[in-house]
């Protein structure tokens, strides 16, 4: 959380950087960045008063107040995905920090997409597949695992997780139905093919790291497969050498989908091990059965070297983050994207979305 302390001259603060694995003592008014050059740490910064970004970095645990700076250095969207500029964030409690490192510098221009549906399909009782077509403002660049803020029919945009990989002919885009959720009501029961849709975007940062080259352990509870299938059809595409461990997870049987597409992926890509897991299920069944991240942690004893994608229900995606920090993987490692409701994230201040 950022901007929400209040620094207080005589209160210390712990403040752990975790590519020097080196914790400092801030208290006043001094800023993180401050405290890192004072101790001979190699942080980068370029102007030290928050107008270049050279300073950005992720805020991974704990609050700052973070003091007046440039939205070209920080921009709003990158502020509520966790993101400050240690020259402008002075500590108000114990905090985890790490500067961005060269992956996490990935930007593509943002486009305002014309689009139109070219095909609809039923993936659950409540999971619709919409793929559009691209008739204007492209060309459309994403890294594989951001979103969009997508429009139907002058309903409120809602944020949706990218499910193809970049550079697909056609956008995808998995949306579940939700009580009381106006846009995700009539995309599953009234969009139709050569409906117009408007697409905004890229956004966010839980992406493929395509130059890491440790495991990839990717977690993915219902539509919450949609960024994470892009992912993992961007890593095999990639011929990316490592393991990578994907685990869906759903309620019961009638929740899971795409099952034969992963299964035919792991079949034909060696590195690829493909896991569903079913939390409630209705009648006897011969899957994995439990919350997935308790599978993660039963099946993988090692996160070293590994980096993480998960994707899905926020009590999902928070347990699943929690086990992983506690068996030891770094908070940087892991790359968590949670698909809150429109009323969710209005509560929270975050972008509006229709997610989950």
């Amino acid at each position: 959380m950022n901007g929400g302390g209040d620094a207080r001259a005589g209160v210390s603060h712990n403040i752990r950087i975790v590519q020097v694995a080196q914790s400092l003592e801030i208290s006043g008014t001094t800023t993180i960045l401050q405290a890192a050059v004072a101790a001979g740490i190699a942080y980068p910064y370029g102007c030290q008063s928050g107008n270049c970004g050279a300073c950005k970095s992720h805020l991974l645990s704990g609050i700052v107040s973070l003091e007046g700076y440039s939205e070209f250095a920080l921009s709003e969207d990158e502020r509520r995905a966790g993101m400050i500029l240690a020259c402008r964030a002075i500590p108000a409690s114990d905090c985890e920090v790490a500067w961005l490192e060269e992956d996490d510098l990935i930007t593509h221009p943002r486009r305002a997409l014309r689009c139109r549906v070219s095909e609809l399909i039923e993936l659950t009782h409540d999971i619709r597949c919409v793929r559009l077509t691209i008739e204007a403002g492209g060309p459309f660049v994403f890294s594989a695992g951001q979103f969009a803020s997508v429009t139907f029919a002058g309903l409120p945009p809602r944020d949706y997780s990218m499910a193809n990989r970049p550079g697909a002919e056609l956008l995808e885009f998995h949306v579940r139905r939700m009580p009381g959720g106006v846009s995700s009501q009539f995309v599953t029961s009234s969009l139709q093919v050569g409906a117009e849709v408007a697409v905004n975007g890229p956004y966010g940062t839980s992406y493929l790291r395509q130059s890491h080259r440790g495991p990839i352990i990717a977690i993915a509870g219902g539509s919450g497969l949609a960024p994470v299938k892009s992912i993992v059809e961007q890593a095999l595409e990639l011929r990316l050498p490592q393991p990578i461990h994907l685990y869906f997870g759903a309620r019961e049987e009638r929740d899971l989908y795409l099952l034969e597409h992963f299964q035919a992926l792991a079949q034909s890509h060696a590195n690829l091990n493909f896991t569903p897991v079913l939390s409630e299920p209705a009648c006897h069944t011969t899957r994995r059965t439990g919350l997935v991240h308790r599978i993660v942690a039963e099946d993988l004893a090692d996160f070293d070297g590994c980096k993480a994608y998960i994707a899905g229900p926020p009590p999902m995606v928070e347990a699943a983050t929690a086990m992983l920090a506690e068996c030891g993987m770094r908070r940087i490692d892991i790359h968590a994207d949670a698909f809150y409701t429109a009323a969710e994230m209005a509560a929270a201040g975050r972008r509006t979305g229709d997610q989950m």
